[in-house]
């Protein structure tokens, strides 16, 4: 195998540019700057995070098909991308990333076309965003355009589908070594080393956020909070696990309750956990929206007299990501009206946080569309995880 160091075919890639280019078209634009790293690695291979600092890419409709790179990011480029026009953005207090946006297309000879540029995404400031804005103002035609490559990416190819698989067979393996890892007196970083320790030694790739799981009080917080400590007796450990596979995420969620005392309370929030992941696993079909979903999550909670549990999001699309968050839209939540169609990714979360006792309980598993019936990828207990 020699470089570049792609995951997919490049007739997969030709394909996306041509999906991409003829959107374009529609849209009435000359080129697109793209600022988001999945949408470049989706296009080319191009794999890097040197995003958070700079990095573009674009695109037109005549073909062109040009990086713009700080220096540090060129060895990536190299590397991962089947872009090979590359242009270089030095770094330098007398540097303007914006003029050499502006110089990259001038190159390409988009003086006075329509250009649209995406602003939906963590790799474009929106300081960076006025000052491109400025210094192409009255020579071309810039505007912000729609997230339609995040739209082309929602429906997965069949080598998409394969990483997928590959991440939930992974997924399914360190989640069983996290729980076992999981007792009174086990510390939190143990924990969190049996898991980064597993998922290398299984050619998995980090998770896009650090998966925030917690003992105690920690274990109602649904996001990363600093400091490790020991599990007790008598615990709820909230196990909120992501992982990747050629950057294609899956996650599982479940709760692990220590003994020898369990709360009858905690039984009960798992059962109507379990209850709503299968019905809302049951609404996931072609046809149904996003919307549909929630709806159901929603409605088996208040059935089951958790009214005060439910959250305003039950779960979003799976896909290749990078930091901060492996979470994209669409997110599961009230009224979303995209429609589900075959191929499609989702992690379907349960989360009942009972903040006036303080006791927390969750399911969660990732799936996919199929024709029918959803084919679930990683697989949480469904009977109550107790370890003594």
């Amino acid at each position: 195998m020699t470089k570049p160091y792609i995951h997919f075919s490049r007739d997969e890639f030709f394909h996306r540019q041509d999906r991409t280019r003829k959107h374009l078209q529609e849209l009435g634009l000359d080129g697109l700057l793209l600022f988001k790293i999945e949408d470049m690695y989706w296009l080319t291979g191009y794999e890097s995070d040197g995003f958070c600092i700079f990095g573009s890419m674009f695109i037109g409709t005549d073909g062109s098909l040009t990086h713009l790179a700080r220096p540090a990011d060129l060895g990536n480029i190299s590397y991962s991308s089947i872009c090979e026009d590359v242009r270089v953005s030095p770094d330098s207090q007398s540097s303007s990333r914006a003029q050499h946006v502006k110089d990259m297309l001038h190159s390409l000879g988009m003086e006075g076309k329509k250009i649209g540029i995406q602003v939906d995404t963590m790799g474009l400031t929106p300081r960076l965003f006025i000052e491109i804005s400025e210094v192409l103002k009255g020579w071309c035609d810039l505007s912000p355009a729609p997230d339609f490559i995040r739209q082309l990416r929602l429906v997965k190819s069949p080598q998409e589908l394969a990483y997928f698989r590959k991440a939930g067979e992974v997924m399914d393996i360190v989640m069983d070594k996290v729980i076992d890892a999981t007792y009174p007196g086990a510390f939190e970083g143990d924990i969190y080393a049996t898991f980064y320790d597993a998922l290398f030694r299984l050619d998995a790739d980090l998770p896009a956020h650090i998966p925030p799981f917690g003992s105690g009080d920690s274990a109602l917080n649904l996001r990363y909070t600093s400091k490790r400590k020991n599990v007790s007796e008598n615990d709820q450990v909230t196990l909120e696990l992501g992982l990747a596979y050629r950057h294609y995420h899956v996650a599982c969620m479940g709760v692990v309750l220590t003994g020898p005392k369990i709360n009858k309370r905690h039984l009960e929030m798992h059962k109507t956990s379990v209850i709503a992941l299968d019905r809302v696993q049951s609404t996931i079909r072609p046809g149904k929206t996003v919307g549909d979903l929630f709806d159901v999550y929603r409605n088996t909670l208040e059935e089951c007299g958790e009214k005060d549990a439910v959250l305003t999001v039950a779960g979003y699309t799976m896909g290749a990501m990078w930091p901060p968050t492996w979470m994209e839209q669409p997110l599961i939540f009230e009224g979303n009206p995209l429609v589900l169609e075959e191929n499609m990714t989702f992690f379907t979360h349960m989360i009942l946080n009972d903040r006036k006792t303080g006791l927390s309980m969750a399911v969660g598993e990732t799936a996919i569309v199929t024709s029918s019936e959803p084919e679930i990828i990683t697989h949480a207990p469904r009977e109550p995880i107790i370890k003594e």
